[in-house]
């Protein structure tokens, strides 16, 4: 990760050495081109979960975004909004929603072996059709493996987002799913998904719903 951060940084010093000064749409064209996609390449797979890390990475933005005239005074999430550019936060869940898509809808090789295991149980009434089974993990790291990670979040997405004819619709779809969350400015925010489900060692539900929890033998 140290590596990514750093060639981001390099790029964003070539950037303010090439240009004197640089406007709204110049920035966003520039950083979108040229320095996001190395902060965001296979991050399904080196994903940051630790607070330091994920601050290492938004500090890139939070500092390119200084480099606008007549935004440098104001917050980090205000740059944000004015620019309606998301935090790498959110763009890390989103990608990670994207790559769960093409999974589950066969657009990568399906002669591969499976990475998701699908629910086969059609009792509950809530979430979707293409459920994913959450597998128990008792170390911090393994909870953030991909397969782990992205269980509760895909989960909660509704039917007509996952039901999706081709990628580019889901992702239509997902953003305005998401429009109201915190985390598209406030990187430092969960994502809220309304349900969560975690499973411990006596086999017993846990259920989370708007902030309540209510608990069910299985």
């Amino acid at each position: 990760m140290n590596e990514k951060i750093n060639k981001a940084n390099s790029i964003m010093g070539l950037i303010c050495h090439t240009f004197t000064y640089v406007d709204e749409p110049s920035f966003l064209m520039l950083f979108k081109a040229l320095v996001r996609p190395h902060l965001e390449y296979a991050n399904s797979i080196w994903n940051p979960y630790k607070k330091k890390h994920i601050t290492a990475l938004e500090n890139i933005q939070r500092r390119a975004t200084k480099l606008i005239p007549g935004l440098k005074e104001l917050s980090y999430e205000d740059r944000l909004r004015k620019l309606k550019l998301p935090s790498l936060a959110y763009r890390r869940k989103r990608g990670d929603m994207i790559e769960v898509f093409k999974l589950t809808s066969g657009i990568y090789d399906t002669a591969l072996p499976p990475l998701l295991q699908t629910r086969n149980d059609n009792t509950t009434t809530r979430g979707h059709s293409k459920k994913l089974y959450q597998h128990r993990s008792n170390k911090e790291i393994r909870k953030n493996f991909f397969t782990n990670r992205i269980v509760n979040v895909w989960n909660s997405l509704p039917e007509n987002v996952i039901s999706a004819k081709n990628t580019k619709i889901f992702e239509h779809r997902l953003d305005k799913h998401w429009s109201d969350q915190d985390l598209l400015y406030k990187y430092k925010s969960n994502l809220k998904t309304g349900i969560e489900i975690t499973i411990d060692e006596d086999i017993e539900l846990s259920i989370v719903v708007n902030g309540q929890r209510s608990e069910e033998d299985l």
